[in-house]
């Protein structure tokens, strides 16, 4: 931000330019320093969570198809198929679950694949489901595979067999379940199992939101928390938040403290852009880890290829953190390519760091 631009915005939202200092001081190390979720920001999180599909905004097709089949199962008087809901981390997967329930009737039962550690484990949720209750699991391909064959049975025939003792004192007891309905979650729908994906009856994929829909989401949250915000910083926020509903609303809240601690009543361009700046969100809504591994491949690798365990070793980040946040955006927005070689910078890339792109060695590799 220029510093007229700056000079203005104090003035005109301030009592005194000794209190903006402070003021700046307490946000940048309350807010900056510390950008992992709070218990509160949990909390909003849910509250910020739409409750039924007319307040769901985005993913249209899977949306209306949903819609559809909801309305035949409730005709029907059954429970709805198994569900299975895949692509990153903040796009609404966990949101169409509880609006799953809501819309049948029904209450969710919520739990995740690292938090099933044993079959034992499972007996105890599925037996307490009442007929149509919806069984949340979050991150299902992460079910150790004794879990996962256990809940087969349970997915087909609404039965599961535990075997208790060993050897020739081993006995089987088998429990009847009531008719109940798995929805899953996943964000690497490549490491489900082949038996796993044929029990679903309904796959759906979600993809990242357009600045649009996202502007339109983090309109709907600041009325929610009580936010005057105009409509060109919501869009700014849009345009930074990664295609990701959370992140926008993630963001949002920073701008709230930056607009609660300078006593801003009306959200404006020039705040929402000073706090963004500040969060070190650039305009191309890349964070810190976004830009070190961008930086990383076009410094010390020239651009690439280079594979993922060596980018994560250098960057003392796991393979699964690199996989999951970062390379899903970076590749559906074109700054990084998966080449059979490792990943590649595009130009894209070279042009938003300032370098200067080799289009002859990028084109050798291709050949190769």
């Amino acid at each position: 931000m220029k510093k007229e631009t700056r000079q203005k915005l104090i003035k005109s939202h301030s009592p005194s330019e000794e209190f903006v200092g402070q003021a700046e001081d307490a946000f940048r190390s309350k807010i900056l320093s510390n950008q992992q979720e709070t218990e509160e920001d949990i909390v909003l999180n849910i509250s910020l969570r739409p409750k039924r599909f007319s307040d769901f905004i985005g993913q249209k097709d899977v949306i209306d198809n949903l819609k559809i089949c909801i309305a035949a199962a409730k005709q029907r008087s059954e429970p709805l198929e198994h569900v299975i809901f895949s692509g990153p981390p903040g796009l609404g997967k966990t949101s169409l679950a509880h609006i799953i329930a809501h819309e049948m009737g029904t209450k969710v039962t919520a739990t995740s694949g690292p938090a099933i550690t044993r079959a034992g484990d499972l007996i105890g949720i599925l037996t307490n489901l009442e007929k149509g209750d919806i069984l949340f699991i979050d991150e299902i391909h992460r079910l150790s595979r004794v879990v996962e064959e256990f809940l087969y049975p349970a997915m087909e025939g609404f039965q599961i067999d535990f075997v208790i003792d060993k050897g020739p004192y081993a006995k089987t007891i088998k429990f009847n379940l009531k008719p109940f309905t798995l929805v899953a979650a996943t964000t690497r729908i490549g490491l489900l199992s082949g038996p796993m994906r044929s029990r679903f009856g309904m796959f759906y994929h979600l993809d990242f939101y357009s600045v649009d829909d996202l502007a339109r989401i983090i309109k709907n949250s600041a009325k929610t928390l009580g936010l005057n915000i105009e409509q060109d910083a919501a869009e700014e926020i849009a345009r930074r938040a990664r295609g990701t509903p959370r992140i926008a609303n993630r963001l949002l809240r920073r701008v709230r403290d930056y607009a609660q601690v300078l006593k801003i009543e009306k959200i404006d361009l020039a705040s929402t852009k000073k706090t963004l700046d500040d969060l070190g969100t650039d305009k191309a809504g890349f964070d810190d880890l976004d830009r070190r591994v961008l930086k990383l491949i076009l410094s010390t690798y020239g651009g690439g290829p280079v594979g993922v365990d060596s980018l994560a070793a250098s960057l003392n980040e796991e393979v699964d953190t690199i996989v999951d946040t970062v390379e899903p955006y970076l590749l559906k927005t074109g700054y990084l390519k998966r080449t059979s070689r490792g990943r590649l910078a595009t130009k894209l890339a070279f042009d938003h760091f300032g370098l200067k792109y080799n289009s002859e060695k990028q084109e050798d590799l291709f050949k190769e």
